[in-house]
Protein backbone atom coordinates (compact mmCIF):
# COMPACT_ATOMS: atom_id res chain seq x y z
CA UNK A 1 0.00 0.00 0.00
CA UNK A 2 1.23 3.92 -0.93
CA UNK A 3 2.93 5.51 1.80
CA UNK A 4 1.24 8.70 1.71
CA UNK A 5 2.93 10.41 4.59
CA UNK A 6 3.56 13.16 2.42
CA UNK A 7 0.36 14.37 1.29
CA UNK A 8 -0.33 11.69 -1.30
CA UNK A 9 -3.42 9.16 -1.56
CA UNK A 10 -4.03 5.76 -0.91
CA UNK A 11 -6.08 3.24 -3.26
CA UNK A 12 -9.02 3.95 -1.06
CA UNK A 13 -9.75 7.08 -2.27
CA UNK A 14 -9.09 5.95 -5.73
CA UNK A 15 -11.70 3.34 -5.01
CA UNK A 16 -13.68 6.33 -2.96
CA UNK A 17 -13.13 9.04 -6.31
CA UNK A 18 -13.94 6.52 -8.82
CA UNK A 19 -17.20 5.13 -7.45
CA UNK A 20 -18.41 8.89 -7.38
CA UNK A 21 -18.89 8.29 -10.89
CA UNK A 22 -21.95 7.24 -12.91
CA UNK A 23 -21.84 4.08 -15.27
CA UNK A 24 -18.47 2.72 -13.94
CA UNK A 25 -17.99 -1.08 -14.12
CA UNK A 26 -15.13 -2.61 -12.47
CA UNK A 27 -12.93 -5.67 -13.44
CA UNK A 28 -10.41 -7.40 -11.48
CA UNK A 29 -7.60 -9.26 -13.41
CA UNK A 30 -4.36 -11.09 -11.65
CA UNK A 31 -2.30 -7.69 -12.28
CA UNK A 32 -4.92 -4.58 -11.56
CA UNK A 33 -8.20 -3.37 -10.99
CA UNK A 34 -9.76 -2.09 -14.39
CA UNK A 35 -12.34 0.83 -14.33
CA UNK A 36 -14.41 1.33 -17.50
CA UNK A 37 -17.57 3.17 -18.83
CA UNK A 38 -19.58 1.25 -21.63
CA UNK A 39 -16.79 -0.92 -21.69
CA UNK A 40 -14.25 1.04 -22.19
CA UNK A 41 -11.43 1.88 -19.77
CA UNK A 42 -10.01 5.05 -18.16
CA UNK A 43 -8.25 3.90 -15.25
CA UNK A 44 -6.17 0.62 -14.07
CA UNK A 45 -5.35 0.05 -10.38
CA UNK A 46 -2.29 -1.54 -9.43
CA UNK A 47 -2.70 -4.84 -7.71
CA UNK A 48 -0.37 -3.35 -5.19
CA UNK A 49 -2.52 0.03 -4.70
CA UNK A 50 0.73 2.43 -5.19
CA UNK A 51 -0.20 3.35 -8.81
CA UNK A 52 -2.80 4.64 -11.24
CA UNK A 53 -2.76 4.59 -15.01
CA UNK A 54 -5.30 6.78 -16.09
CA UNK A 55 -6.01 8.22 -19.76
CA UNK A 56 -5.61 11.37 -20.98
CA UNK A 57 -5.17 13.95 -23.82
CA UNK A 58 -1.62 13.65 -25.12
CA UNK A 59 -1.13 17.43 -24.42
CA UNK A 60 -1.97 16.65 -20.80
CA UNK A 61 0.26 13.47 -20.44
CA UNK A 62 3.36 15.70 -21.84
CA UNK A 63 2.18 18.12 -19.15
CA UNK A 64 1.80 16.37 -16.45
CA UNK A 65 5.25 14.18 -17.46
CA UNK A 66 7.32 17.58 -17.75
CA UNK A 67 5.70 19.32 -14.29
CA UNK A 68 6.11 16.03 -12.18
CA UNK A 69 8.07 13.53 -12.90
CA UNK A 70 8.31 12.23 -9.54
CA UNK A 71 4.19 12.30 -9.74
CA UNK A 72 3.83 10.94 -13.24
CA UNK A 73 5.22 9.25 -15.94
CA UNK A 74 4.25 8.46 -19.36
CA UNK A 75 2.66 4.98 -19.73
CA UNK A 76 1.80 4.62 -23.44
CA UNK A 77 -0.46 6.23 -26.20
CA UNK A 78 -3.14 4.79 -28.02
CA UNK A 79 -5.20 6.59 -31.02
CA UNK A 80 -5.18 10.59 -29.86
CA UNK A 81 -4.81 9.55 -25.81
CA UNK A 82 -1.80 9.76 -23.78
CA UNK A 83 -2.33 7.01 -20.92
CA UNK A 84 -0.54 8.82 -17.82
CA UNK A 85 1.01 6.17 -15.15
CA UNK A 86 0.37 7.84 -11.23
CA UNK A 87 2.03 7.40 -8.19
CA UNK A 88 -0.07 7.89 -5.49
CA UNK A 89 1.62 8.66 -2.67
CA UNK A 90 2.72 11.46 -4.30
CA UNK A 91 -0.41 13.11 -6.05
CA UNK A 92 -2.68 15.33 -3.39
CA UNK A 93 -6.63 14.45 -3.31
CA UNK A 94 -7.38 17.27 -5.09
CA UNK A 95 -5.33 16.59 -8.40
CA UNK A 96 -6.52 13.05 -8.26
CA UNK A 97 -10.03 13.88 -8.05
CA UNK A 98 -9.27 15.91 -11.22
CA UNK A 99 -7.37 13.20 -13.02
CA UNK A 100 -9.48 10.26 -12.58
CA UNK A 101 -12.61 12.76 -13.81
CA UNK A 102 -11.30 13.87 -16.71
CA UNK A 103 -10.14 10.19 -17.77
CA UNK A 104 -13.84 9.26 -16.92
CA UNK A 105 -14.80 12.27 -18.89
CA UNK A 106 -12.81 11.71 -21.83
CA UNK A 107 -14.80 7.99 -21.92
CA UNK A 108 -18.21 8.07 -20.54
CA UNK A 109 -21.25 8.54 -22.88
CA UNK A 110 -22.55 12.39 -23.23
CA UNK A 111 -26.18 10.75 -21.69
CA UNK A 112 -23.85 10.13 -18.59
CA UNK A 113 -21.89 13.33 -18.48
CA UNK A 114 -24.56 16.07 -19.55
CA UNK A 115 -25.58 18.70 -17.29
CA UNK A 116 -22.04 18.10 -15.20
CA UNK A 117 -20.44 21.30 -14.61
CA UNK A 118 -16.88 19.74 -15.50
CA UNK A 119 -18.39 17.92 -18.61
CA UNK A 120 -16.11 18.34 -22.29
CA UNK A 121 -17.20 19.16 -25.27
Amino acid sequence: MADVSDGGVDADEVLRLIGGLAGVERHQSREDVAFRVRGKGFAYLSEDGETLVVKATRDEQAALVLDNPVAYERSHCSGRFGWVLVRLAHVPPDELAELVTEAWLLTAPRRLTAGRPDAVG
